[in-house]
């Protein structure tokens, strides 16, 4: 079999050993993140949060690369569970301003090591996750700059 042949071999894809990873990455999440009643994206959500702080649902979309479409009704079950609040903007009411609630502001604390302990597991050393990291986020970035100019 011919090197050109070998790269359409499912294994020997690239695109494919990603979106498998990362499928697997969110089930070992699924079972910490059950017990908080959150699903992998809303942790996201909430992780953003916590990070930045107040922020507008076109802000949350461009940290985390989702479109309101798909924002929208993530933003809408964790206002359901009292994580968040969504409200329109006064200085701009085509904008709507999400926040932490004081209950998802308390979860943060309980769910502070939930990255780490899985990766920690994952990569077995610090230098082997700040490694994975730095290529991942190199490959991200790039294909990031590819599909924006499409």
């Amino acid at each position: 079999m011919s090197a050109k042949q070998e790269m359409f071999e499912l294994e020997n894809m690239l695109c494919f050993s990603i979106y498998a990873a990362s499928r697997e990455i969110t089930r070992l999440y699924r079972p910490v993140l059950d017990k908080f009643g959150l699903t992998y994206p809303q942790y996201l959500v909430m992780v953003v949060l916590w990070e930045f702080g107040d922020s507008t649902v076109s802000e949350l979309g461009d940290k985390l690369l989702l479109d309101s479409g798909t924002l929208t009704p993530l933003l809408k079950r964790l206002q359901e569970a009292e994580l968040i609040y969504r409200r329109r903007s006064t200085g701009d009411e085509r904008k709507v301003e999400v926040g932490l609630t004081e209950k998802g502001i308390s979860l943060k604390e309980q769910m502070m090591n939930v990255s780490k302990d899985i990766f920690t597991e994952l990569c077995k050393t610090e230098s082997n996750y700040l490694q994975t990291l730095q290529s991942v986020k190199a490959l991200l970035k790039d294909a990031h700059e590819l599909a924006r100019r499409e």
